[in-house]
């Protein structure tokens, strides 16, 4: 019987570059290059295996996978090989002939004997381990193992566990020397800090030392973050060594001793901490998540999850979630427990009292980033069908004008597959890569491992515009292309401008190459005229562009319309057909015709008093330019509503707070950067309401029927509206700034989110946030001498506001800029400083007799309006 595999019968491989060959009496044609356990995997033939993975490098060291292969001589004659061959490092041949455990006795002995000797110092201890019930050693121990033993000595031990880092633990005695684990950290994360140890029957799991790898600053601190010998295993990816070790040998400390695999009920889910909408699978056990796994998708996240996909998720039921709706007293002033009824009537009445049509100056609404698509579009038709308002925005970081124009013009409406969209593949294939105002290791964990999949497979160069080169970008062997904060403009236009030269050259003539990508980040807004030089750029050299936010919804926000100036589907506030097709579907007269105001904007005008209310999602005011104003605007707004998961500082200011469900506990949908639908279901039963039927709730108390009672509704509805067939938003046109006069002992400010910092979503999180990167600063030798600063002292920066003190860590980039982490624990630039990348700072030695962060003015002044909200 001759087949052939799925993937051929399709038509995608050539017969020319098939290989027939024979596997337990079936004729076989497979791609050429396939290795024998692929083609038996693609005919229904299960293998053993440990060591063997279909996304890393065959390795060949556990030999369980052993086969009976036979091969034609120069005459045709079928010769045996002389031993079993490792069936994950052989590739197949014309003629070929492989008898698995199935058809040859001497492949079934020589598992068999494999086996034994993986128990010889194996522990037996699989009620206690971890690993026990969806462990690959037990079930082929049973299948392809002796069912009794014949070592009779003592088995060898170590001390156990030994903490490699805060999250993972270590029992060398379960180790069966398979490496899934120290090829992962090299080949697919690019953080090399484990590898086998000594020979024979001694080998182990060790980890290199900080010298060895050179990383420096970006070691944690802290005895609690390292082993017993001192050395980190400090990887942003490090949990999925867990979960692909095929025995107990890696374990996770807070999961450890928790539950039995068999006790859990496993759901699909999707990452909610970054937009790349990563596939998770969440075990939960009586009402409680123990722990999430990565989920299998190839078109995203293939098997790789971020370690904070992974352990971030105790925040979802955190000792101050919110139980029940909250009510401020009249009498007391302070927050009590309300029901539904009368939380949902306190706050329609003070928001009906709001609006211009009730007499007031009209409500502000600020869902957030972190909303689900079907969130989002309720609060965009919330906004606008019963508070008569374009004032809804949901970007509470650095924003702009010219970044409202440019997600209009160039983000809205693009799904997978349409014109000029970009995938997570076209990322593997892509000949360059440009990378504007984005850290993908840092802000978009998986994007950034499929990145370094094409690099490694040499089809993909990766160049990055920004102030320092960091090690996330050597891990990809990326170029930097310096810029100092607020010039990026002029080098993007430099790239393809009149004579560009050396490495603009290199980075032109890349663009100009068929496939190419440029992919911008968040932070570009807070560069005048950045997303301008980017479409021109990408005009200039016919390179496809994508925006990838931080945030797991924003890319859905902007397509339901939680933005000023765009309605769902992309169409335009200011388009009077676009405004005619949403009051049809929404069945209400008509809708505000200019645009409404941004996140600054909102909370300047409830800061003067221009503002009657608020309605305010899951805002983190961290996460803003300048959060005491923010705090100030709250303060002086007559009325606030806030629909939050967990207590908050909106929630301590708010007149009426109403809990919603965090998302294991509702059904939704992610749209991720790519304007991939990324839907989940709901994980634990729960009474607590999502977004959009709290908002429904709300509508229907004020009189109005919002019609988002159910998922199904949000989505009928969102389907019945459509993409936007007309008229785009026009492309942004706005100018570089000016450059920026610089005092002695002063610099400019650069910073960026890292994967891990104090975000509120790492809450209850301990052992993650031991392997988060120790603080530093960075700045050029040059700007350190000049300043009077030495490599690994402490330096001060400092603005008009406040300080924050930090080791220095020299770095090669840009004179007169100073790098320092947006939110770590120990340095919240924006809190402490009221600073962001682009203001000026100063620079001086600290003083060892102070603090290390000093706010010199927490209330602010509303005299300088200029300064973000």
């Amino acid at each position: 019987m001759t087949i052939t595999t799925p993937k051929q019968a399709g038509g995608g491989v050539a017969p020319s570059n098939l290989v027939t060959f024979q596997i337990d009496e079936l004729e076989v044609s497979v791609p050429k290059g396939t290795l024998v356990i692929r083609a038996a995997e693609q005919v229904g033939i299960q293998i053993p295996r440990f060591c063997d993975h279909p996304l890393l490098e065959p390795a060949g060291a556990c030999r369980q996978c052993l086969v009976d292969v036979s091969m034609p001589d120069r005459e045709g004659n079928l010769r045996p090989m002389p031993k079993p061959q490792a069936s994950c490092t052989l590739t197949v041949a014309p003629g070929m002939v492989v008898k698995t455990q199935r058809t040859s006795a001497m492949a079934d002995k020589a598992q068999h004997g494999v086996m034994e000797l993986l128990l010889i110092n194996h522990p037996l201890d699989c009620p206690v381990c971890d690993k026990g019930g969806e462990c690959p050693l037990q079930n082929q121990a049973m299948s392809n193992g002796r069912s009794t033993s014949r070592f009779v000595d003592i088995k060898r031990t170590y001390p156990k566990p030994i903490s490699i880092s805060t999250e993972i633990l270590l029992d060398r005695e379960r180790c069966v020397l398979c490496q899934r684990c120290t090829r992962f950290q090299e080949q697919i994360a690019g953080d090399p800090f484990i590898a086998l140890q000594d020979r024979g029957a001694r080998s182990q799991i060790g980890l290199f030392s900080a010298d060895v790898l050179g990383f420096g600053g970006d070691v944690p601190a802290g005895p609690a973050a390292l082993d017993e010998s001192g050395r980190p295993f400090a990887s942003y990816f490090s949990g999925n060594t867990i979960q692909i070790c095929p025995v107990g040998a890696l374990t996770n400390a807070s999961y450890r001793f928790r539950s039995r695999p068999f006790d859990l009920v496993s759901t699909p889910g999707i990452g909610e901490h970054d937009s790349c909408g990563s596939a998770i699978r969440i075990d939960h056990r009586r009402g409680a998540v123990l722990r999430r796994m990565a989920g299998d998708d190839a078109s995203v996240n293939e098997e790789w999850i971020t370690d904070k996909d992974r352990f971030a998720f105790t925040w979802q039921s955190a000792p101050d979630r919110i139980a029940t709706p909250l009510v401020r007293d009249e009498t007391t002033g302070q927050l009590r427990s309300a029901s539904w009824a009368e939380a949902l009537d306190v706050a329609a009445a003070g928001l009906a009292a709001a609006t211009t049509a009730g007499g007031g100056h009209g409500v502000g609404v600020l869902p957030g980033g972190r909303l689900t698509l079907e969130d989002s579009y309720a609060y965009a038709k919330f906004a606008r069908a019963v508070l008569g308002t374009n004032d809804v925005d949901q970007r509470v970081r650095p924003h702009s004008a010219e970044e409202d124009a440019f997600l209009g013009h160039a983000v809205a409406g693009r799904t997978v597959g349409g014109a000029g969209s970009v995938t997570f593949t076209d990322l593997e294939q892509a000949p360059t890569v440009l990378l504007v105002a984005l850290e993908a290791e840092e802000e978009a964990g998986v994007t950034y491992l499929r990145l370094r999949k094409g690099v490694l497979a040499g089809r993909t160069a990766v160049f990055s515009v920004a102030p320092l080169a960091s090690r996330g970008l050597d891990r990809i062997s990326g170029t930097l292309v310096a810029a100092a904060p607020g010039t990026e403009p002029e080098v993007l236009d430099a790239i393809t401008g009149s004579a560009p030269l050396g490495q603009l050259r290199t980075v032109a003539d890349g663009l100009t190459t068929a496939g190419s990508v440029i992919l911008v980040g968040e932070r570009l807004a807070a560069v005048p005229g950045g997303f301008t030089a980017v479409l021109r750029l990408a005009e200039r050299t016919g390179a496809r562009l994508a925006w990838i936010p931080r945030r797991a919804g924003e890319r859905g926000g902007v397509e339901t319309g939680a933005l000023p100036g765009l309605l769902p589907g992309g169409r335009p506030v200011s388009d009077a057909r676009a405004r005619v097709d949403v009051a049809a579907a929404w069945d209400v007269p008509s809708l505000p015709t200019t645009a409404g105001r941004t996140t600054t904007e909102i909370l300047r005008a409830a800061r003067k008093g221009k503002l009657s209310a608020l309605v305010v999602g899951g805002v983190e005011l961290a996460d803003l330019p300048d959060p005491a104003k923010a705090v100030r605007a709250i303060e002086k707004v007559g009325f606030v509503v806030s629909l939050e998961v967990r207590a908050s500082a909106v929630t301590e200011l708010a007149d009426v707070v109403l809990p919603v469900a965090p998302p294991t506990e509702k059904a939704g949908t992610y749209l991720n950067w790519e304007g991939r639908p990324r839907p989940f279901p709901q994980a634990l039963a729960s009474t607590a309401l999502a977004d959009h039927r709290a908002l429904d709730a709300l509508a229907a108390a004020m009189g109005a029927e919002l019609g988002l009672r159910t998922i199904t509704a949000v989505h009928a509805e969102i389907d019945q509206l459509g993409a936007w067939d007309g008229a785009r938003i026009d492309a942004p046109v706005e100018s570089a700034a000016e450059p920026t006069e610089l005092a002695p002992g002063q610099a400019v400010l650069a910073s960026w989110h890292l994967l891990l910092d104090a975000g509120r979503l790492q809450d209850g999180e301990r052992f993650l946030a031991g392997t988060a990167k120790r603080t530093v600063a960075r700045t050029s030798a040059a700007t350190a001498t000049a300043a009077g600063l030495t490599d690994g002292e402490l330096v001060r920066v400092s603005s008009a506001h406040g300080s924050v003190t930090v080791r220095l860590a020299v770095t090669a980039m840009p004179d007169l800029v100073v790098w320092l982490p947006t939110n770590a624990p120990d340095c919240a630039v924006r809190t402490s400083l009221r600073a962001d990348a682009g203001d000026v700072v100063q620079l001086a030695p600290a003083d060892p007799a102070g603090d290390d962060v000093v706010s010199t003015d927490s209330a602010g002044s509303d005299n300088n309006d200029e300064v973000s909200a």
